[in-house]
C-alpha cells in the first residue's frame, strides 16, 4: 500500500498549480458534507415527533447542546416542529444543491486545467529531447501519451478525486455518527463498526493489483493500435501498391482484440466491486437491525435514533462503493501517469551550458576533431575518429556508401545529437559552448526526407524564416525551380499540401525544401541528397541555383550521385564511420582507391 500511496502522490503533483480551485472546491464538498448531516439527523424528530407522537429517547451521556435541543423538540407541539423542519428543509436541500453545483464545477475546471498543463508539458519535453530519443521510440506509443494516457489522468484528477475527496468526507461524517451512537448504544455495535465495516475494503484492494495489471497491458495494446495507424496510414501506397489491405487489416483486428479481452477482463473487476461492496454493507445493517431492534423494542431506544443510527450505517454504503471505484480509476491511471512521467524525467536533452555564447555566423572554419559517436551507449561506435577541417567559404562533400554514416556527421554539427569523444569547433570554440537556437539558426539543412506539413504551400516556405514577406517566399521559390508549378495550382501559394506534401510529387516537394532552406539564407548550409527527386532538367535548374547560393557559405553536400560533388572543395570518403579518403575530384580519381570504384561504378557506361 506503501507504494500506491507513493505512486498516487506523484500524480497529485499534477494538481500543483491549480491548488487554489482545489480548495475551493474542497471548501465545497465540506458545506454539502454538513448539510447532509444535518439532513440525515432530521430523522429523529421526523420519526419521534412527528410520524409517531412520541418523546425521542437518546442514550445518556449526548453533549449538553444536543440533550437541550432534545428538550426542546419533546416539549414543542409536534404540528409547529413540523412547520419548522419543513422551512429548514427546504433551506438545507436549496443550499446544497448550490454547493454541490459548485464543487464539481470546481474540479472539473481543474481537471481540464491539469489535462491542458500536462499535453502542454509532454509537447515540450518532445520539442527539448534529442533525435536520439525518437530513434528508440515508437510514433504511436508517443502518440498514445498525449492522447490516451492523459485522458484517463482526466478520470482520475476530476471525476475519481472529486469522488475521493467528497465522499471522503462522507464517509468519515457519516462514520462518526455511527460509531457515536454505537458506543452510546452497545459494546457490540462499537466491536462492528471498528471492526466489520472496514473489512468491506479488503476485497477492494486484491481486486485492485489485477485492475493496475490489466490497465498497464491495455495502456501498451492502444499504443500498438496508434503505431499501426500511424504506419498504415502514411505508407497507404505502398499498401496498396502490394495488395496487402488484407494483411493489415488482420494485424489490426489481432492488436484490438487484445485490447478488447483485457477491457473486458478489467471491466468484470470494475464491476464486480459494487455489489460486492453493497452486500456486505446491507449484511452489516441486517445484524445492526437485529442487535439494536431490541433496544428499540423495549423502549430504551427511540425509533428516530435507531432510524439515524441505520440511516448514517446505510448512508455510508454509497461512499464505501464510490471510493471502491475510484480506487479502479485511480490504479488506471497511476499506469498513465507512470508512462507519462517515463516521458517527463528523460534526460536525453541536448543541455546548454551556463550563459552560452551566441554563434554569429563562421570567420575562419569548422574542425571535427577526432569524433567518436554512437546512438545507444551499449551499441558499436557509428562514427570512429573522425578528423577533418572545413574552411570558410569551402564546399565538403561527403560520399560512400549507404549506412556509412555521412548523414550523422553533418547531423552532429547543429547537435542533434552530443558527442561520445572529441569535439565540433567552430573558429576554435566548440559548438556546445553556442547556445542551441544561435547555432541552429545559423544552419539551413535540406534533406532526402523531405519534411514537409500539412498547411499552405506560403507556410511551408516560411518556415525557413518566421515573418518572412511575400516577395521574400517567391524570390526563394523561384531560385528553388519551384515557382511555376507553384503559380499552376489553383489556390496558387495558398494550396494545401497534405499530410507530408501528399498532394505533390517527390520533385516538387523536394523543391520546397529548398526553397524553404534559400528563405533561412544561413551561414552553414547542408544539403543531404537536396537534389535527388529532381528529373535532370530540373536538377540542373536548382544546381545553379544552389551554387549561386553557396557563395560566401561553408557547405556540406552529401550525394550519392557522384556528379553532384565534382565542384566540391574537398571530398571526404566514408566508410564504416571512418574517413578512408580526403582531396578534390581529380586528386581522388588518381589516387584509385574507394572514390575511383564508386565512380567507375556510375559513369562505366
Amino acid at each position: 500500500m506503501s507504494k500506491y500511496f507513493k505512486e498516487y502522490f506523484k500524480l497529485l503533483k499534477f494538481t500543483k498549480s491549480h491548488l487554489g480551485l482545489l480548495g475551493l472546491a474542497s471548501a465545497c464538498m465540506l458545506v454539502s458534507t454538513l448539510f447532509e448531516g444535518v439532513s440525515l439527523g432530521m430523522i429523529v424528530p421526523l420519526a419521534d415527533r412527528i410520524l409517531t407522537n412520541k418523546k425521542i429517547v437518546v442514550p445518556g451521556g449526548v453533549p449538553k447542546f444536543l440533550q437541550d435541543l432534545v428538550d426542546w423538540l419533546n416539549n414543542t407541539d409536534s404540528m409547529l416542529v413540523l412547520k419548522y423542519i419543513a422551512v429548514f428543509m427546504i433551506c438545507v436541500f436549496f443550499l446544497k444543491g448550490i454547493f454541490i453545483y459548485l464543487q464539481g464545477y470546481f474540479m472539473n475546471v481543474m481537471g481540464q486545467s491539469v489535462v491542458r498543463d500536462v499535453r502542454n508539458k509532454l509537447y515540450a519535453k518532445f520539442q527539448s529531447l534529442s533525435l536520439s530519443f525518437y530513434s528508440k521510440q515508437r510514433t504511436g506509443e508517443l502518440m498514445a501519451r498525449v492522447t490516451n494516457d492523459v485522458l484517463t489522468l482526466t478520470n482520475a484528477l476530476s471525476y475519481a478525486l472529486t469522488d475521493l475527496i467528497y465522499e471522503g468526507m462522507r464517509l468519515c461524517f457519516l462514520g462518526t455518527i455511527a460509531i457515536y451512537l454505537a458506543l452510546k448504544i452497545s459494546w457490540k455495535m462499537s466491536f462492528f463498526a471498528f471492526i466489520i465495516f472496514p473489512a468491506i475494503m479488503i476485497p477492494v484492494v486484491r481486486i485492485g493489483k489485477r485492475i493496475k495489471n490489466f490497465s498497464k497491458l491495455m495502456q501498451e495494446k492502444m499504443a500498438d493500435l496508434n503505431t499501426l495507424l500511424s504506419e498504415t496510414i502514411q505508407g497507404m501506397q505502398i499498401v496498396k501498391a502490394f495488395c496487402r489491405e488484407d494483411y493489415e487489416l488482420e494485424r489490426f483486428k489481432k492488436i484490438n482484440y487484445n485490447y478488447y479481452k483485457f477491457s473486458v477482463k478489467m471491466s468484470k473487476r470494475i464491476l464486480v466491486l459494487s455489489p460486492l461492496t453493497e452486500f456486505v454493507g446491507v449484511c452489516g445493517a441486517v445484524t445492526v437491525l437485529w442487535l439494536v431492534g431490541r433496544e428499540v423494542i423495549t423502549g430504551s431506544l427511540s425509533f428516530g435514533v435507531f432510524g439515524l443510527f441505520l440511516g448514517s450505517l446505510l448512508s455510508m454504503m454509497r461512499p464505501i462503493k464510490k471510493i471502491s471505484n475510484v480506487h479502479a480509476i485511480n490504479l488506471q491511471a497511476l499506469v498513465s501517469s507512470e508512462r507519462i512521467y517515463s516521458v517527463l524525467d528523460r534526460d536525453e536533452i541536448i543541455r546548454e551550458i551556463d550563459n552560452p555564447k551566441v554563434f554569429n555566423g563562421v570567420s575562419n572554419g569548422i574542425e571535427f576533431n577526432e569524433v567518436w559517436f554512437k546512438y545507444v551507449p551499449s551499441d558499436d561506435y557509428v562514427l570512429k575518429a573522425v578528423s577533418f577541417k572545413v574552411p570558410k567559404g569551402n564546399i565538403t562533400a561527403l560520399v560512400g556508401h549507404s549506412g556509412a554514416g555521412k548523414t550523422t556527421i553533418v547531423g552532429l554539427l547543429p547537435r542533434f545529437y552530443d558527442l561520445a569523444k572529441g569535439s565540433i569547433r567552430i573558429d576554435g570554440t566548440d559548438i556546445k559552448d553556442f547556445s542551441l537556437k544561435s547555432l541552429r539558426s545559423s544552419i539551413a539543412i535540406v534533406s532526402q526526407d523531405m519534411v514537409l506539413f500539412n498547411s499552405t504551400i506560403r507556410q511551408n516556405i516560411e518556415y525557413g524564416k518566421s515573418g518572412a514577406t511575400d516577395e521574400e517566399i517567391i524570390s526563394a521559390a523561384k531560385k528553388a525551380n519551384a515557382y511555376d508549378f507553384i503559380m499552376s495550382l489553383p489556390k496558387k501559394f495558398d494550396s494545401v499540401i497534405g499530410d507530408k506534401g501528399f498532394c505533390l510529387s517527390g520533385g516538387e516537394k523536394q523543391r520546397l525544401s529548398i526553397a524553404r532552406a534559400i528563405l533561412k539564407d544561413a551561414p552553414i548550409l547542408i544539403l543531404d541528397e537536396a537534389t535527388s527527386q529532381l528529373d535532370s532538367q530540373s536538377e540542373q535548374l536548382v544546381q545553379d541555383a544552389l551554387y549561386s547560393l553557396m557563395k560566401n557559405k561553408t557547405v556540406f553536400v552529401i550525394a550519392h550521385r557522384l556528379s553532384t560533388v565534382q565542384k566540391a572543395d574537398e571530398i571526404l570518403v566514408i566508410d564504416s564511420g571512418s574517413i578512408i579518403e580526403k582531396g578534390r575530384h581529380d586528386e581522388l580519381i588518381a589516387k584509385n582507391g574507394m572514390y575511383k570504384k564508386l565512380y567507375d561504378i556510375q559513369f562505366k557506361s
